[in-house]
């Protein structure tokens, strides 16, 4: 049985979490291009903040000898929220991977850590500390916020289901193609049309990560700062259809895919009834018309490389 919106516990999404054995190198792509600021540690790990958001980071990043996704966290209202939720998914035979409890994050509050079906590792907090963040100027063109996390399953209807039952999550839209059938699942846990998607992909693994930006100039001039900088773009600038949000994808030195985008669509969640996309349609991946053709360059770009060493779930 699916779980309601009156059975939401999880309320926005906070950071992710990337281990990268070129950790100098992500580490200053971040900060001095990408745009945004960096608390650093002794032991080879950085919380980068993106300074609109009163989140306390929004990327970590963790030296490692082999990249991967490490873990995608999201908030909760109270920390009798949190515990509500750990004792719903005990319940439910899902595997915790800590008890509620202080976080030694920055900003401190209540969490603990769970295995969603695919063997990723999510979070739920809450009680940390706001970060003392700023109005992004006019024409300043770094990212406001998080805004989104893609990822790639190859059991993706089994993935979508875990979401919806366990964690609430609800369908905004979904893509699909004559010829491939369904691939991409579009997840909110609030009234922005996604905060989570999930792809089809041959492997788990990040699909990319969305970061906000002020408008649409400060899209465009972040799009190109990139491009000037010889980022290597993906796909873009163009606007989706689901979610109506623009894009530009770009990958970091690792071969992360990472986006900046803007106007993500608010929905009124009482009346909202979800699409089926057909992507094979172009203007459904880009309204505008401005993007490259999206072709096995930019799906194979986005499969990234596999996470092993994932833990494997049983099914719940």
């Amino acid at each position: 049985m699916l779980a309601s919106m009156d059975e939401r516990l999880i309320t926005h999404l906070r950071h992710v979490d990337l281990a990268v054995p070129d950790y100098e190198k992500q580490l200053e792509f971040y900060t001095s291009t990408w745009g945004l600021s960096a608390e650093t540690t002794d032991s080879g790990i950085a919380f980068l903040a993106a300074e609109g958001s009163p989140e306390q980071y929004s990327v970590r990043l963790r030296r490692a000898d082999e990249k991967r996704l490490d873990l995608i966290s999201f908030g909760a209202a109270t920390p009798e929220d949190v515990d509500e939720m750990a004792q719903r998914l005990r319940r439910d035979g899902v595997q915790l991977v800590t008890e509620p409890d202080k976080l030694d994050t920055p900003g401190g509050g209540y969490g603990f850590r769970f295995f969603d079906l695919d063997g990723r590792t999510l979070e739920v907090s809450a009680d940390v500390a706001v970060r003392q963040h700023r109005r992004i100027e006019e024409g300043e063109s770094i990212p406001v916020k998080l805004s989104h996390v893609v990822v790639n399953s190859p059991n993706p209807e089994a993935t979508v289901a875990f979401y919806e039952k366990h964690l609430a999550f609800a369908l905004s839209d979904t893509l699909f193609s004559p010829h491939m059938g369904e691939v991409m699942w579009f997840m909110r846990t609030n009234r922005f049309h996604h905060s989570l998607a999930i792809a089809r992909g041959p492997h788990v693994a990040l699909h990319h990560a969305s970061f906000e930006m002020r408008g649409i100039d400060e899209y465009m001039r972040g799009t190109g700062r990139l491009l000037r900088a010889g980022v290597e773009k993906i796909w873009g600038p163009g606007r989706h259809m689901a979610g109506n949000n623009t894009f530009s994808y770009f990958l970091d030195p690792h071969g992360n895919t990472i986006e900046y985008t803007t106007e993500l669509e608010e929905l009124d969640e009482d009346t909202w009834h979800p699409h089926l996309y057909d992507f094979s349609d172009p203007e459904v991946t880009d309204q505008w018309g401005t993007a490259n053709t999206m072709n096995e360059f930019v799906a194979k770009q986005s499969f990234n490389d596999p996470d092993r060493g994932v833990f494997v779930a049983p099914p719940v």
